[in-house]
């Protein structure tokens, strides 16, 4: 029995066709898997806010305030900024709640046009000896720190898992809040350089 040459060519043909094909898939899913798969690792971060306070012209009573910790070299960031542009759309402005943001000294970036409404703080007092970002700190209307944290725990943020929304919520009704010292399991960048 004999095999036509263009039987061989044909077979041939297919086999470079389908190892190309393979090929492409792979570079394919290795693209987007480094571009947007990030890999999730449990980590463990306390959260102490007993060295945090408020820069002079921002303490004291008045509104509800927010402080954004970002790194922007960060990845665990673009987990949060969904659900902090939804806090910022949800609680700012006439809701009585102000935003700021702080970002680890040495960095440079920005944060996406969808939080333009945070105003940036250039330090606060007590920010270089925080542990772990993205994090959040919560003043009340009397000036007192009633939360230091996390958003939320896990590898996603959201309002079904936030710790913020209940927080603000209490706030706004008035009712009393201390949890300034939180452990939690989730996605977070070391804040503090090594020494």
């Amino acid at each position: 029995m004999t095999v036509h040459p263009s039987t061989r060519h044909r077979t041939a043909f297919i086999a470079l066709t389908t190892v190309i094909c393979a090929a492409a898939l792979w570079a394919g899913y290795e693209w987007f898997e480094g571009r947007y798969i990030r890999a999730f690792s449990d980590q463990t971060a306390l959260f102490a806010g007993d060295v945090l306070s408020l820069p002079p012209a921002l303490a004291g009573p008045g509104r509800i305030r927010v402080v954004h910790f970002w790194d922007p070299a960060c990845p665990c960031n673009v987990g949060n900024q969904e659900h902090l542009s939804q806090l910022v759309e949800h609680f700012a402005g006439a809701n009585g709640v102000d935003f700021y943001a702080v970002q680890k000294p040495g960095t440079h970036g920005k944060l996406p046009s969808t939080l333009s409404a945070i105003k940036p703080l250039g330090s606060l007092p007590g920010a270089e000896r925080i542990t772990a970002s993205p994090a959040v700190a919560i003043w009340d209307r009397q000036g007192r720190l009633a939360y230091f944290g996390p958003y939320s725990e896990g590898l996603i943020c959201n309002s079904q898992n936030s710790f913020i929304e209940p927080i603000l919520l209490a706030l706004k009704s008035d009712r009393p809040v201390s949890a300034t010292h939180t452990m939690a399991v989730g996605c977070y960048c070391p804040w503090l350089g090594p020494d």
